[in-house]
This record gives structure tokens, C-alpha cells and sequence, in this order.
């Protein structure tokens, strides 16, 4: 029994040695075929590396675009939102300070434009009147150079009655 496992020892050694033996020489077979084909191996590779970097580059470049309107989009809607907020701050900033100048007595814009509205009337009609004056001007100082004239007369009855 013992000449059987030392036979069946020998034959895995064997086995083992024929395998490493092989493998061996695979790779002393693929190290000389990479020798001779090596500078067509390794432009292969390069172009296959190039093609695989222009693959992730515009990936990238698309994700990063999809990114980009994310973020233009997000920024619109929330300048949009800023916008209509700060619109009814505004308004509400305006709303207290009419009311503490209502308070205090200061005229309102509407109440400054209907005085101006006022003025602008009135302005008209002094126009119109001091028009009339002066087309009736020339009449009066025409009356006023006829004026003497009875006086005139006046002194002609004093010199026959005396």
C-alpha cells in the first residue's frame, strides 16, 4: 500500500509540474507573440483608449449641459419668486409709509396732481381774461384820449360865461 500512494504522489507532482510547466510556457508564448505584435497591440490599445476617452468625455460634457439648464432653470424660478416677493415687500413698504405721511399731513401725489390740475385751470382763465383785457385795451385808452375833450368843453363855458 504504501508503493500505491507514494506512485499516486508522484503522479500529482507530476501533474503539477506538467500544469506549472505549461502555464510556463503560455506565457513565454503570449510574451513573444506581444513582442512581435506588440507595436500593433499597443496602437490598438491607444485607439481603443482614445475612443473609450471621447465616450466619457462627451457623457461628461452631456451631463454637465443637462446640469447647466438644471441650474439655469432653478436660478430663473427662484429670481422669479425673489422678484414677486420683493414686489409685495414694495408694496407694503409704500402702503405703511403713505399712511404715516397721511398721518402727519403730507399731501398725497393724487392730491398734488389736483392742485396742479387747479393751478393749470386757473392759469388758463387768467389767460383768457388778460386776452379779453387787451382786445378791449385799445377801446379804453381811446375813451380816455376822448376824455378831454369834455373837459375842454368845461373851460369853454366857464370863458363865455365870464
Amino acid at each position: 500500500m504504501a508503493t500505491s500512494r507514494d506512485d499516486d504522489s508522484n503522479d500529482k507532482t507530476d501533474r503539477i509540474k506538467d500544469s506549472a510547466q505549461q502555464i510556463w510556457l503560455a506565457g513565454l508564448g503570449a510574451f513573444a507573440k506581444m513582442q512581435q505584435e506588440g507595436s500593433k497591440a499597443f496602437e490598438a490599445l491607444v485607439k481603443d483608449g482614445a475612443g473609450m476617452q471621447k465616450k466619457t468625455q462627451q457623457a461628461a460634457e452631456e451631463t454637465l449641459a443637462q446640469a447647466q439648464q438644471r441650474m439655469a432653470g432653478f436660478a430663473s424660478e427662484f429670481g422669479t419668486k425673489a422678484a414677486g416677493q420683493w414686489g409685495k415687500l414694495e408694496n407694503i413698504f409704500e402702503d405703511r409709509v403713505a399712511r404715516a405721511l397721511e398721518k402727519l399731513g403730507v399731501p398725497s401725489a393724487a392730491d398734488v396732481a389736483a392742485l396742479q390740475a387747479r393751478v393749470e385751470a386757473l392759469e388758463a382763465q387768467l389767460k383768457q381774461r388778460d386776452a379779453k383785457t387787451a382786445a378791449t385795451a385799445p377801446r379804453k385808452s381811446a375813451a380816455r384820449k376822448a376824455a378831454p375833450a369834455p373837459a375842454a368843453k368845461k373851460t369853454l363855458r366857464r370863458t363865455k360865461a365870464g
